[in-house]
């Protein structure tokens, strides 16, 4: 074997093992994003499991408020789905884009909802509200550090996907954009009212 054909043995086993190093990578970052998503998947599913409760404690108090009561079990219904969805890929940036809409009408509702609640002091004053809501404030905080950790993983994912030449494997071999997920701006709501021991007393 004369040298130049050992030159091109060693360069295409260099490049065979950078490629193999690049997709490597790729698969452990990828799997950073599955499993952020994964602790978002535990909180979001435990708040979708308090919200029937919640509105199921408010029904005898707000008689009235029937079509605010029903757009809150549909927007959770259409999240839950969506949450379904993305809990599949979570590294596919659409499934996630439809599941950061969904969380937003979903806030939205609820924000509709516990404004409402405001209005109906034994409502505020019910021992099993309080708990319930209390209850959904833990929630609300893990589901939002939960969601930090998954985009700081999307971040890092995307980068490195992104980077040349690590996007020369990242393409062919199906390692697409992953997508943070978000509550837009316009539709994000604080659920955290005060329902309080005090209040309603």
């Amino acid at each position: 074997m004369d040298l130049g054909m050992i030159v091109l043995v060693v360069v295409f086993v260099a490049a065979l093992f950078a490629i193999f190093k690049v997709y490597n990578e790729l698969v452990r970052c990828r799997n950073e994003v599955r499993n952020g998503f994964a602790q978002i998947d535990v909180q979001l599913e435990r708040r979708y499991d308090l919200i029937p409760n919640l509105v199921e404690t408010a029904k005898g108090y707000m008689q009235h408020e029937r079509e605010t009561l029903d757009a809150v079990v549909a927007a959770r219904n259409q999240a839950q789905q969506a949450r379904r969805a993305a809990s599949d890929k979570p590294e596919d940036g659409p499934a996630v884009a439809l599941l950061s809409q969904a969380e937003g009408v979903l806030s939205g509702a609820m924000s509709r909802f516990m404004a409402l609640a405001e209005a109906y002091p034994d409502l505020k004053a019910s021992t099993t509200m309080q708990q319930l809501m209390q209850d959904q404030a833990v929630t609300e905080s893990e589901i939002a550090r939960a969601r930090q950790a998954f985009n700081e993983a999307v971040t890092h994912y995307n980068n490195y996907r992104q980077s040349v030449p690590n996007n020369l494997v990242a393409m062919p071999f199906g390692f697409g954009a992953a997508q943070w997920l978000e509550v837009s701006a316009d539709k994000r709501a604080n659920v955290k009212v005060s329902f309080g021991a005090s209040d309603g007393q």
